[in-house]
């Protein structure tokens, strides 16, 4: 992807999505497991679901998720994941670009895990609006890249990952009517290219509506 591409957010995931069979795992995010298994099920929104292993993680937790992705092809592998399950009652999948467009409701949840694009995205508005759809009482749960990989020597330097104090501050919450219960930076497990334990900085943010 260069500065010259023309086509749209859509058309890049979709290419994205379609050069593998999959480009995930499949399996959970650490920090949603870590940050969400105590916590009583509801209705959950899941921003950027990909190919739907967060979703159907909650699905199967007990929670009624709105999943959300802006390439059709990860919608239709997350919903073959969820059929596989045993949890696609469970799951509304709707595609959406989050810059344009945004599903409506309240929730007890809601999840960003890595809402990172290489393309032009308004992450911080996207964010803000996330917040407004949390109820009363409810969860936002924002999991970001804070660094390159342990691997990564030949990255671009300008690109900027922001902080947990940062994204905090981006919000512009209302004082007085959020709770901050995580807000930490650490280190991901992973493995590099060549299949060598790595790690990856990355941080949590975790706030509850009053």
């Amino acid at each position: 992807m260069t500065a010259t591409d023309t086509s749209s957010a859509e058309e890049f995931w979709e290419d994205r999505y379609n050069s593998s069979d999959r480009l995930f795992s499949g399996n959970p995010n650490s920090a949603l497991i870590r940050e969400t298994s105590a916590v009583t099920p509801g209705r959950a929104l899941d921003l950027g679901c990909g190919e739907g292993a967060d979703a159907v993680w909650l699905a199967r937790q007990g929670w009624h998720v709105t999943a959300v992705d802006i390439s059709p092809t990860a919608l239709s592998r997350g919903a073959e994941h969820a059929t596989a399950a045993g949890v696609a009652d469970r799951i509304d999948w709707q595609q959406h670009d989050l810059a344009h467009s945004f599903p409506e409701g309240a929730f007890d949840l809601v999840s960003a895990h890595y809402l990172h694009s290489p393309r032009e995205m308004p992450r911080e508005e996207i964010l803000r609006r996330a917040a407004e759809a949390v109820a009363p009482g409810g969860l936002l749960l924002i999991v970001g890249h804070a660094g390159w990989p342990s691997w990564s020597h030949d990255h671009d330097t300008e690109i900027h990952f922001p902080t947990p104090d940062e994204v905090l501050a981006a919000l512009d919450l209302p004082e007085g009517r959020w709770e901050v219960l995580v807000k930490e930076t650490y280190d991901t497990p992973m493995t590099d290219p060549d299949g060598r334990p790595a790690t990856r900085p990355d941080n949590t943010l975790k706030l509850r509506r009053r």
